[in-house]
């Protein structure tokens, strides 16, 4: 089993964990709450990538470079995980019990390195494919960072073993210098692979000051600024290290986010689909210049790691049974040649894609990466034992997930990041529409009570704008159906449910969209709680 399919298990479950300090046995009442800090308005959120050489990591990067001027990116880091690690160099054996070359039929493990290319460099190779875009990204938005600057943030995390975190690296220190800055703003912590680098910086900084009088600050310092996001634990780290020692860290793991990974063809809607196959993806990604020929798709004739028994993606015209009798590990079908294979890691940063919905932010129900509270993920029970059946050579029948709100939306723009990254001239690209509420944001009213809502939009190519108005009940608390007249124009109203209790969310989103090509869509939201 691969990378993919230990992640899409773990987002089975995924859920917002926030977990506050907790009270001493001894202690009357519970110790106050950690105080989290929160992106500044008008601020870029802190983010630092941490990601192993898995294929779908390397497309989560295209997609994250595309969308760069909406963070600032303070490292892209070379990790490890239990499905990819470099060995020490030195003839050091690695081996831990139940990993995927356990489970092969024969033995692989101990052995010196795993899935790993001796002249690894993806996360650079990503950054050439955008140096030769970025004279037309910069074009679009000026705000796209220089390919110098983001060079300038890669760094080599712990990627001997899996879950070594021993030793001080480069990339550790550099987690662990920006834990420590001034700055009084979260740092983004994500986790496309394992979390060691992540843990030693944080193991780092506990044995330094430890002990010392600095300590009780120092911690509370760290736990106010770290956000870990995570694609799973993939080397246990978390589990044995990081919730241990920093319970209070958040840990956030949304809901019901945008999934395009491992298998999506099979598990999305019919409608959804059709942003995974060849056709859209040829038309949309892998002919538009460079980053475009990055990016992995079935059968390209590819391969992360050549003679890897688990990535077969690359291979065109054969079967299932054909590539096992090839020695290959099946664990995801095959499916048509130029489709979209997958991007299993790209929800964790979604929510901080400026896009109007501030999906980071606490007084936020979510956005594209997902919903903090409320409803279920998207990937079912039925999806988990699906997986397991196909790890285990069988033919399961995938069961399809409802139409996503927000999934061809977030596809269409990416597609406009594409031809962007190919077109030297503004007016011959379309650019994302405005839209901002008028009025108060954070409404509160009774049962029966009718709330007026309005917004303004603009658009900058001069296109028209379509204005729709919906509520999103999985990010609310209030189950019943809610009314929403005067849906698809700027100014509507909507009547509180008389069944409505009190502490009650409601919770509507305010979509623009332009006739550009493709059609693009930005968003406001307006959250209503229910008063007594």
């Amino acid at each position: 089993m691969g990378k993919g399919f230990k992640a899409a298990i773990v987002l089975t479950s995924a859920c917002l964990a926030l977990s506050g300090a907790g009270a001493s046995w001894a202690a009357p009442a519970k110790a106050a709450p950690p105080r989290y800090l929160e992106t500044p308005p008008g601020a870029k959120p802190r983010v630092v990538i941490t990601a192993d050489p898995e294929l779908d990591d390397s497309n989560s990067l295209v997609r994250y470079l595309l969308y760069a001027p909406s963070f600032r990116t303070e490292g892209l880091i070379y990790a490890s995980s239990q499905f990819h690690w470099k060995g020490d160099g030195k003839g050091g054996k690695g081996f831990v019990a139940g990993r995927e070359y356990t489970r092969v039929g024969r033995e692989i493990c101990p052995c010196t390195s795993w899935r790993w290319d001796p002249k690894e460099r993806f996360i650079d190779d990503a950054l050439d494919a955008y140096a030769k875009a970025y004279p037309n990204l910069k074009v679009h938005d000026p705000a796209y960072p220089t390919p110098a600057a983001l060079r300038s943030k890669v760094r080599w995390g712990n990627v001997d073993f899996d879950g070594e975190m021993s030793k001080d690296t480069d990339g550790s220190n550099l987690i662990k210098a920006l834990l420590l800055d001034d700055e009084e703003a979260p740092i983004y912590l994500h986790a496309w692979g394992g979390q060691s680098t992540i843990a030693r910086a944080l193991k780092a900084i506990q044995e330094q000051y430890e002990g010392t009088p600095q300590w009780a600050a120092i911690r509370a310092k760290v736990i106010r600024k770290a956000v870990i996001h995570p694609s799973g634990d993939q080397d246990d780290t978390y589990a044995k290290y990081i919730k241990p020692n920093w319970p209070e860290i958040r840990y956030v793991e949304p809901k019901g986010g945008v999934m395009i990974s491992y298998m999506s063809q099979r598990t999305l809607s019919e409608d959804d689909a059709v942003y995974m196959s060849a056709d859209w993806t040829k038309a949309n990604i892998s002919d538009k210049g460079p980053l475009g020929a990055f990016y992995r798709t079935w059968g390209d004739g590819r391969q992360m790691v050549k003679g890897d028994i688990f990535d077969y993606f690359g291979e065109a015209g054969k079967t299932a049974e054909q590539l096992r009798a090839e020695g290959y590990v099946v664990w995801s079908p095959v499916e048509a040649k130029g489709s979209a294979i997958g991007e299993g890691d790209t929800v964790t940063y979604l929510n901080l894609i400026d896009n109007g919905l501030e999906g980071y932010r606490a007084s936020s129900f979510g956005g594209w990466g997902g919903y903090h509270e409320g409803g279920r993920s998207a990937i079912s029970g039925e999806m988990t034992a699906n997986l397991a059946a196909v790890a285990g050579g069988k033919a399961p029948e995938f069961k399809r997930a409802p139409t996503h709100p927000f999934l061809a939306q977030s596809q269409r723009d990416f597609a406009a990041r594409f031809i962007w990254a190919t077109t030297p001239r503004y007016a011959d690209a379309n650019h994302e529409p405005k839209i901002a509420i008028k009025g108060a944001r954070l409404i509160t009213a009774r049962p029966g009570q009718t709330v007026s809502l309005a917004a303004g939009v603009s658009d900058p190519d001069h296109d028209k704008v379509a204005v729709r108005w919906w509520p999103w009940a999985k990010a609310g608390t209030y189950a019943g159906v809610v009314d929403v007249r005067g849906a698809d124009t700027a100014s509507a109203k909507l009547r509180v449910p008389v069944d409505a209790k009190p502490g009650d969310t409601i919770h509507v989103i305010a979509e623009a969209t332009d006739d550009g090509r493709p059609s693009l869509t930005r968003y406001a939201h307006v959250v209503v709680t229910v008063a007594k």
